[in-house]
């Protein structure tokens, strides 16, 4: 990888002078926000004044300011130990800046630098089982490719997003004493040190060496294996970040979510038409119950008048008899009395019940319709629920919620409402990951949904972000309603699908 270049790009390379750069074009895949972790490492040697040595290769990012990459990368550091410049080459920007190896194993091929200036995408490791067969992918920057494209020495320090190639992981070798991965993925001289990544952009090994192929054989490539890149990571005291869940897609994960949330919405229509069939059984049997008391009643009423009307007959006639026994007093008051009797028969018949019954009329089964909810819900807990996520280089934990009335959490972020739930757009102004929050009140479920962008998406986002007035937890509808407004415009920058989405289940704080 030692190539001789002119003294003025030595210079260059040793004063890490601010560069004008350019990226490729940003891909919204899981290889190409991963690839804004990777870097050119370049290495210079002076001695007198004189360039000695000058080397580049690949790394990657294991910490916001650390990069992984080969032993033989940097082993100019080894041998000219006072007189070495490394330089590393972010894959976007304007700049290149200078690092130094603070971790090196020769018998492994591995090394750290820690660099200052910026802060990298971290790529995480993934810690589970890796299949023949299954598909891999180099990013770097490959020797040939730049012997080709480069117009002068400065290209080679030119931010330039890396070169990826694809193959298949061929099974695991010993290499000196050290496990690697043989695959298919195209390398060549400049690859070493980069990654070699799952379909996730996950680390599985660090590419290091190629096959030397005779005429007509098939050329491999070999990288570090993942298992002597924890182990040196650890004996280096390097935190990472290491996943071990399977590699599904985020269309895959959002259709198998949306037709959870189909399912349940269908099992709770479901349970409401079945609930309402129920009720109506127990209407009508309660309607019957009903109609039979107030026939009885009716048949009672009437029987009491008949009875008035018979007692008032009855009392009329005595009267008649008592007249004719000259008996005039006890006559007039049976006659009196016969007619309240009479009387009262009428009225007792005429007000007497009709028999119908009114009852409110049955509610109509139809589709749950959303709850919005404006309600405080006070202290959460909530737990990740790792088979409706999906996550490729974050390390997650459960987390605390404090949800207050009209969105505001934790007492100081303003969500805003979307439909039924809320929502808030993160745009960071230290990293490349847009992260859209939602909070749904009516099941007590938590996401958040992570983007991972390139420079140019971000300094449009950072725009937008730019005029967003409300700082704080606020009560005023309009002012929420702005943020909502302004929400939607960022969701218009983000591509389709997020690189990851974490779920979580929220319950009370206690509970």
């Amino acid at each position: 990888m030692v190539h001789d270049m002119v003294r003025p790009m030595m210079r260059w390379l040793l004063l890490l002078a601010a560069l004008t750069g350019f990226a490729g074009v940003a891909r919204a895949d899981d290889i190409s926000a991963a690839g804004r972790g990777v870097v050119r490492v370049v290495t210079v040697a002076m001695v007198d004044d004189k360039v000695v040595g000058f080397g580049h290769g690949s790394g990657f990012a294991i910490a916001p300011n650390r990069i992984v990459t080969n032993a033989h990368v940097v082993e100019l550091a080894k041998r000219y130990p006072d007189n070495v410049v490394i330089g590393i080459v972010p894959s976007e920007g304007a700049k290149s800046y200078q690092g130094k190896v603070i971790a090196i194993d020769m018998a492994r091929d591995l090394a750290i630098i820690e660099f200052t200036g910026t802060h990298l995408p971290t790529l995480a490791l993934y810690s589970g089982p890796v299949e023949e067969g299954n598909p891999v992918t180099a990013l770097g920057y490959p020797g040939n490719v730049d012997v080709a494209t480069a117009q002068s020495a400065a290209d080679y320090i030119h931010p330039l997003s890396p070169i990826r190639s694809e193959g298949v992981f061929s099974g695991r070798r010993a290499l000196s004493g050290t496990q690697v991965l043989l695959h298919t993925a195209g390398i060549a001289r400049g690859n070493s040190g980069g990654p070699l990544l799952d379909p996730c952009g996950r680390v599985i090994g660090v590419n290091s060496a190629i096959t030397q192929a005779a005429e007509g054989d098939s050329s491999f490539g070999f990288a570090i294996a993942d298992s002597e890149l924890a182990s040196f990571l650890a004996q280096a005291k390097q935190k990472y970040v290491a996943l071990g869940t399977a590699c599904t897609s985020m269309a895959e994960l959002m259709k198998q979510d949306s037709d959870v949330e189909a399912r349940a919405k269908a099992d709770a229509d479901l349970a409401r038409r079945e609930a309402l069939a129920k009720n109506a059984l127990a209407r009508e049997a309660a309607l019957a119950t009903a109609r039979d008391d107030a026939e009885r009643s009716r048949e009672n009423v009437i029987a009491i008048a008949a009875v008035l009307l018979v007692a008032g007959a009855l009392a009329i006639g005595g009267a008649g008899l008592l007249e004719v026994k000259d008996r005039r007093r006890e006559a007039i008051w049976a006659l009196a009395g016969g007619g309240l009797l009479l009387v009262a028969s009428g009225v007792v018949f005429f007000l007497r019940p009709s028999g119908a019954l009114a009852l409110a009329p049955a509610p109509v089964a139809t589709a749950t319709a959303p709850v919005y909810s404006n309600a405080a819900i006070g202290k959460l807990v909530c737990t990740y629920v790792p088979e409706r996520s999906r996550v490729v280089s974050t390390a997650v934990a459960d987390l605390n919620l404090d949800w207050g009335a009209a969105g505001c959490v934790n007492g100081r972020t303003q969500y805003a409402e979307n439909g039924s739930k809320w929502d808030r757009v993160l745009v960071p102004s230290d990293e490349q990951t847009v992260s859209v929050l939602q909070f749904d009140p009516a099941t007590r479920s938590y996401v958040s949904m992570r983007y991972f962008l390139a420079a140019g998406q971000m300094d449009a986002l950072r725009k937008i972000r730019a005029q967003v007035t409300l700082k704080a937890c606020s009560t005023d509808e309009a002012a929420r309603a702005n943020l909502s407004q302004q929400q939607a415009a960022m969701r218009t920058q983000l591509p389709t699908y997020p690189n990851e989405k974490i779920v979580y289940a929220c319950r009370p704080d206690g509970h």
